[in-house]
């Protein structure tokens, strides 16, 4: 055990040093936060994970998640010591041509997800190890915070849940250093306070000095198995530690020690590395564990027939259930709205394969991130305004390139009574912003059938946008769709303009048009589905087919909606665009009145079709 600890001791000493030398290198980093964890990294990677350095992404592998994202040079340096990167890669920090950037992303294939805004690691290793337990391969998870990030409410979200599903497989790590980015935390030192926040959300929680291996060990050891209680570490530790001039003290964070003078005191403070004792240093091997498999098979196709009267988010949940027959990899989570969002029909089909995150989004959608990153494809739900609150999350997410999918149901005014507080009026512009999320709008409960279907094939993040009323179909059953391929609904070689839409402002351009047409003047309709990525070419060219006048009809605000997305594929295109949307914080009322009120509706489209027409 001596040997052992020395060792330890030995590789916390390498990895200060080269997490000095690498931010020094690169110019800009955080070394003393390095500093900070230094022993708890040496812990980590050689006494305590079980993982294999030449298979990162192995599946029964344990986890790692460094939650505290800015501390990734010390990531690096772990690797390297482990056999992973080589000193020039690690001297590479920061490059542009290098993969070891400012915060950890998964380029590097060790990573599961991007981090560094703070506050989402935990959440994150929620998901994981709820992967685990799926899977029954048993590898565990550990995530690092900073003891600043603790302020974030999404760390408390995450600590609820993982109390609430007994996740012994799943440690946190504070490294309680005390100095945030511009002063003191709150707590600073007071270890005992911080573990009985873990203890009150239903976690086994110690506190050591995180500077001494022996204590750090004997601390991991107490972590359990799956249906215990997750173990939460507070290690005391010093920011800057083992560098007299920078150690405990404020002003020194995220900034290198300047090349020459301050980087040679810097690194000639430090204990002297002894090479020698890490030499014969291995982690401990993944378990001699199966990894898992899926069966995967098509999906069945939507049982809708004419005459029904369905809403998306009803087919949405419909075709969850369908999905998850066709593919064990299916997973859903809900905030809490799950006979809303009508994925209580998943629940009841799979409840193995359910996880309700209550009305917390943002970690449901980092638990949905960190099954994703185990290859899992997670469909999470809530009405969208409330997912809205994670979009931090979901913007993390995408720099992740993570598999996610998400349904915001209950958008626009159509909802009616409720009020603007729960009309998702601003998720198209939030998820279009997203690279590479695809971003569906079904209008009936084909559309939306096939928006799951296509969702669960595409990969990369999705966004399914469904709403609350019901309506008749405009599809058969045996209609083909494809991303970013809009359906022309309604047309004539006699058509004055086109309209195009998407969801329920398609059924109002449909009886818009069937007025219109009873005055004697035709017009084209067209369904989006997709709005990103848009059908450019179909819309182009029924514009130019229709005299170059095109209007756009959406139940949600002209910022970032249809309207935006069409006029700026149309840049360039002899092509006059006129828009219809939400233009004020509109107020309760019947669905057909607030239609009525916020000019969106039949009668609305008709007007401006005349306008448009009489110009």
């Amino acid at each position: 055990m001596t040997n052992n600890l020395a060792a330890l001791n030995a590789v916390a000493a390498r990895l200060r040093a080269d997490s000095i030398r690498s931010t020094t290198e690169a110019g800009s980093g955080h070394p003393t936060t390095c500093c900070s964890c230094a022993e708890i990294m040496a812990c980590l990677f050689f006494g305590v994970m079980r993982y294999d350095p030449r298979d990162p992404r192995n599946p029964v592998a344990d986890r790692f998640v460094m939650s505290k994202g800015h501390a990734a040079p010390i990531l690096y340096a772990a690797w390297k010591a482990a056999g992973y990167f080589t000193d020039e890669d690690l001297l590479s920090l920061r490059r542009v041509d290098s993969d070891l950037e400012g915060h950890p992303t998964p380029r590097l294939p060790f990573v599961d997800v991007a981090t560094g805004s703070l506050g989402q690691g935990l959440g994150v290793g929620v998901g994981l190890a709820i992967n685990a337990r799926l899977d029954g391969t048993g590898y565990r998870t550990f995530v690092l915070l900073g003891d600043g990030e603790t302020a974030e409410g999404a760390v408390w979200e995450a600590a609820q849940t993982a109390g609430y599903y007994r996740l012994g497989n799943l440690v946190a790590i504070v490294d309680l250093n005390r100095l945030g980015q511009s002063q003191a935390t709150m707590l600073e030192h007071d270890a005992d306070t911080m573990r009985a926040r873990f203890e009150a959300f239903g976690w086994r929680a110690v506190a050591v000095d995180g500077h001494d291996v022996k204590a750090l060990l004997e601390a991991f050891a107490l972590a359990g198995n799956d249906g215990d209680k997750p173990l939460a570490i507070v290690a005391r530790t010093l920011k800057g530690k083992g560098v007299p001039f920078a150690e405990d003290k404020d002003g020194w964070h995220g900034k290198p020690f300047k090349k020459g003078e301050e980087a040679d005191r810097a690194l000639a403070a430090l204990s002297q590395v002894d090479d020698s004792l890490i030499a014969g240093l291995k982690p401990p091997p993944p378990p001699p564990v199966a990894p898992p498999t899926h069966e995967v098979k098509p999906m069945a196709p939507p049982p809708y027939k004419k005459g029904d009267m369905i809403a998306t988010r009803e087919a949405y949940g419909d075709a969850l259930v369908a999905l998850g027959a066709a593919d064990s990899r299916i997973v859903a989570l809900d905030g809490d709205t799950k006979n809303s969002t009508f994925s209580e029909k998943f629940l009841k089909a799979y409840p193995e394969r359910f996880v309700e995150g209550f009305i917390a989004e943002q970690n449901v959608i980092s638990m949905a991130a960190g099954l994703a990153a185990r290859g899992r494809i997670p469909f999470a739900s809530s009405f969208a305004v409330f997912l809205s609150r994670g979009f931090d999350q979901v913007r993390m997410a995408g720099i992740s390139g993570s598999n996610m999918k998400l349904c915001g149901s209950h958008v626009g005014v159509s909802i009616g009574e409720d009020g603007p507080s729960q009309m998702g009026l601003e998720d198209l512009a939030l998820y279009r912003t997203i690279p590479g999320c695809v971003v569906f709008y079904p209008s009936d409960a084909v559309a939306a059938w096939n928006a799951v279907r296509l969702a669960a094939e595409h990969q990369g993040m999705a966004y399914i946008r469904t709403s609350r009323p019901k309506t008749g179909l405009v599809y058969d059953a045996a209609q083909q769709f494809a991303i970013g391929e809009a359906k022309i609904v309604r047309s004539s070689d006699k058509d004055a303009l086109t309209i195009v839409t998407g969801g329920v402002t398609l059924f109002e351009a449909l009886a818009a048009a069937d007025r219109l047409l009873a005055a004697g003047i035709a017009v084209r309709v067209v369904d989006l589905f997709t709005v990103k990525p848009l059908d450019t070419a179909t819309i182009a060219a029924c514009a130019r087919e229709t005299g170059g006048i095109l209007l756009t009809v959406e139940d949600h605000y002209p910022e970032g909606g249809i309207g935006e997305a069409v006029a700026a594929a149309l840049t360039g295109e002899p092509i006059r665009v006129s828009r219809l949307a939400v233009t004020e914080v509109p107020r309760s009322g019947k669905p057909e009145e607030l239609l009525a009120k916020y000019g969106i509706d039949a009668a609305a489209i008709e007007q401006r079709v005349m306008q448009l027409l009489r110009q």
